[in-house]
């Protein structure tokens, strides 16, 4: 499945955004879906995930509760909802999609993710 990302921008500290990934094929169904971020000189963190169905979610520690993410299989569209953003959500956000089986999302990590779009960046100003 190929990836594509968008919705990142500037945004001032305690603003939202919405990013948006859509996937081409006719798998999606199929896939559990995730994000991750990166910021410079850090390493790339799970932030949230979503299984097949949208009937399961898994959220990092530093986003439960500000962030959401939801999917629609219709569309082929993950969402991710960025509320109350903080400065140290900056980063380039990456939606991915892997189809392990048998494990909690909240046990997933980078190498179960085997497709990845191209990266949007997020910024936000304090």
């Amino acid at each position: 499945v190929q990836l594509q990302a968008s919705g990142g921008g500037l945004v001032q500290a305690g603003g939202c955004l919405r990013l948006s990934c859509v996937a081409s094929g006719r798998t999606f169904s199929s896939y559990i879906l995730s994000w991750f971020r990166q910021s410079p000189a850090k390493e790339r963190e799970y932030v949230a995930a979503i299984s097949r169905s949208g009937g399961m979610t898994y959220y990092a520690d530093s986003v439960r509760g500000r962030f959401t993410i939801s999917r629609d299989n219709a569309k082929n569209t993950v969402l991710l909802q960025m509320n109350s953003l903080k400065p140290e959500d900056t980063a380039v956000y990456y939606c991915s999609a892997g189809a392990r089986i048998g494990v909690r999302l909240a046990d997933l990590s980078l190498s179960d993710f085997t497709s990845w779009g191209q990266g949007t960046l997020v910024t936000v100003s304090s």
